[in-house]
């Protein structure tokens, strides 16, 4: 594969990898492309604008540093921006969780991640679209919500991966909410739930496996339930997700859609790709069939 000739960076100041970014900069001049393109954001949410601007230029390759925040944003913009979809995404995993990164076999290494940006293969997954907006990973609501949005709150850059952990003991024993799932149309859930999970991939926060058989372009979406209360319930099902299939734990419900409508008695938290959104009572997800097309290994 030919180098790229135009590369358009957009990076997240604060995340760091390797030599960090003066070193991501050596690599890329001296990769042989005539035209690099440096774009720095003090927070994810700054991020969408500095896309916008490399959508308008059409660089050859669009390479992401940071962690799922940033890259979740990165592709929402790719995926509604005209002619977005057709440049290709590569992940520098420079973040806490890296999820989509890992899902697709993106190691953090910065040199390893480098070259899948510039000589990997590139491949069409699917997104998941929920209140308009698309995300690679998955969406979450109840507990997973909940933690998520402690998770965030300045917790992440102090505490890392243990930030997770801390706001999950914390929301463990919170209350369960009736939900009512309606898939493709048909109504498949109507009790009470803990989380309600929309997964585009297999392992999710924690590296827990929540979804086996999932694929990010298999072309459908995950839908998981958990009915788990309390500390022991919980342990029981996560437990059951790290030695054996998670749909194998009385306390998950899986299906999967191309559709899902989730309404709720109470408004409840929810996130996506990890980072936090605000309360809502009812949204619909679907799939966005090959909507983005990523830098991945090389296939033997």
């Amino acid at each position: 594969m030919s180098t790229p000739r135009t590369i358009a960076v957009v990076a997240h100041q604060k995340k760091t990898l390797g030599g960090g970014l003066d070193e991501l900069r050596r690599r890329l001049t001296d990769s042989g492309a005539d035209k690099l393109l440096w774009h720095e954001v003090p927070k994810s949410k700054k991020a969408p604008q500095q896309v916008r601007k490399v959508v308008e230029a059409k660089p050859d390759l669009l390479v992401v540093w940071g962690g799922d925040g940033i890259v979740q944003r990165s592709i929402d913009v790719l995926a509604r921006a005209k002619g977005g979809s057709k440049i290709p995404l590569a992940i520098i995993p420079a973040g806490t969780g890296n999820l989509l990164a890992g899902n697709l076999g993106i190691p953090t290494d910065l040199e390893q991640a480098v070259d899948i940006a510039l000589r990997g293969d590139r491949h069409r997954i699917d997104l998941g679209k929920l209140n308009g907006e698309y995300f690679g990973v998955m969406a979450g609501v109840g507990f997973d919500g909940a933690m998520i949005n402690e998770a965030d709150r300045n917790m992440k850059d102090r505490l890392g991966k243990l930030a997770y952990v801390w706001a999950g003991v914390r929301h463990v024993n919170g209350e369960a909410a009736k939900a009512q799932i309606k898939i493709d149309g048909t109504t498949w859930f109507e009790d009470e739930a803990s989380c309600v999970l929309i997964g585009n991939v297999s392992k999710i926060t924690g590296g827990i496996r929540a979804f086996d058989d999932a694929k990010p372009d298999d072309g459908w979406l995950d839908v998981g339930v958990a009915t788990a209360q309390g500390a022991l319930q919980w342990a029981r099902a996560l437990g059951t997700m790290a030695v054996g299939r998670s749909d194998s734990s009385p306390f998950v419900r899986t299906t999967r859609a191309r559709e899902i409508e989730v309404k709720l008695k109470s408004k409840l938290e929810y996130e996506l790709d990890g980072g936090a959104r605000s309360k809502t009572k009812a949204f619909t997800a679907k799939v966005a069939p090959g909507a983005v097309k990523v830098c991945v290994p090389r296939r033997p």
